[in-house]
């Protein structure tokens, strides 16, 4: 039975509008496997913490050595990077917030990003550690970015993604929302979600 996990990140809960976009599209890969389970991360309704001192320092400490509260730290990092090695399908609903990823989706990949479990540095370099399986990021912003050379977002989540071994990412774009061609753009981003291969 295959697995998708579907991160949700937007501060609107299920009437944001990457959360909508990645519904479509995850109704589109239940269809094509009805077996297939699907798990939701909402980081906006179960937050995570952001990376603190204590933070570093739990996850760095060796597990035997761990403090009880570094122990429930370390636990959730491990239960995030367990969702994501068990999924076939990863599907990142990921608005625009001030040219970057919301707060919360930055939470998530500080978790996942562990040295020695998702990726390692190596004499060549640093190399992901994560099985490469399809990622699909919904990228829905406000205004209109991705030809205007103001796009840092989608380059970081590919570095990112790439860093822990994910490579076959689509990306499905939805921009100028707040915008008076907010319509079109909803109609072309449908067009190219209902178009992809899923697998």
């Amino acid at each position: 039975m295959k697995t998708l996990l579907h991160v949700k990140s937007s501060v609107f809960g299920d009437q944001g509008q990457s959360a909508q976009l990645a519904d479509r599209l995850i109704q589109r890969w239940l269809h094509q496997n009805p077996e297939g389970q699907v798990v939701v991360r909402d980081l906006v309704a179960e937050p995570i913490a952001h990376f603190d001192m204590q933070t570093i320092s739990a996850l760095s400490t060796e597990a035997a050595q761990r403090s009880p509260d570094q122990q429930a730290v370390a636990a959730l990092s491990d239960r995030l990077i367990a969702e994501l090695q068990e999924a076939d399908t990863l599907v990142l609903a990921a608005p625009m917030y001030n040219f970057a990823v919301p707060s919360q989706l930055k939470a998530w990949f500080d978790q996942i990003a562990k040295n020695g479990v998702t990726f390692r540095y190596t004499e060549q370099g640093p190399e992901g550690l994560l099985q490469d399986r399809p990622v699909y990021v919904l990228a829905t912003r406000g205004g209109e970015y991705r030809d205007a050379g103001l796009d840092f977002q989608i380059p970081w989540v590919k570095q990112i993604l790439g860093f822990i071994g994910l490579k076959q990412i689509e990306v499905v774009y939805a921009e100028g929302l707040n915008m008076s061609g907010a319509d079109a753009a909803i109609d072309q981003a449908h067009s190219e979600l209902d178009s992809l291969a899923l697998s």
